[in-house]
């Protein structure tokens, strides 16, 4: 008897729970329009130039979409071999921050710079570097020193 009964309660626990499932009513989900994503537009060709005391310092460079550096940069420093090569890296809000690839006296060398875009004008950040992998990168980019006197001033850009 209590198998019949055990038996009869589960069926009708079953049938209980099945008829519950059926009534109520499926929930209905609205579709949303998706969220326009924040397009940045590309900045195009940008050039900066530093002239002071017979120091040459000239970038050149483009920012994509993404935020992404391409382009040049080249040092001709009083009294040291010019140098000159290829800037790629990222804009982070005002501050470029990329690998300098450049050639001097007959070797290949890689650079980590770090420009701040303030006013128009590019500073150069300086601090302490290590020198790892063949890539000299600084030890700690928020102890950066960007002073006036390494100020590039936005010039045209001259077509090659």
């Amino acid at each position: 008897m209590k198998k019949v009964l055990a038996i009869a309660t589960l069926i009708l626990t079953v049938l209980i729970s099945c008829k519950k499932a059926t009534d109520t009513e499926p929930v209905q989900i609205e579709p949303k329009a998706p969220k326009d994503a924040e397009l940045v537009e590309p900045a195009g060709d940008q050039c900066y130039a530093s002239r002071q005391n017979g120091n040459i310092i000239l970038i050149s460079f483009n920012v994509n979409s993404h935020q992404e550096v391409n382009g040049k940069l080249s040092y001709n420093l009083t009294g040291k071999d010019k140098n000159e090569g290829t800037l790629v890296g990222n804009m982070k809000g005002d501050t470029l921050v990329g690998d300098y690839t450049f050639l001097s006296e007959g070797v290949s060398s890689v650079r980590e710079v770090v420009f701040l875009q303030k006013d128009g004008a590019l500073i150069e950040g300086y601090g302490d570097v290590v020198s790892t992998n063949d890539r000299v990168t600084f030890k700690d980019k928020s102890k950066l020193t960007f002073d006036a006197k390494n100020t590039l001033t936005r010039v045209d850009c001259k077509v090659e």
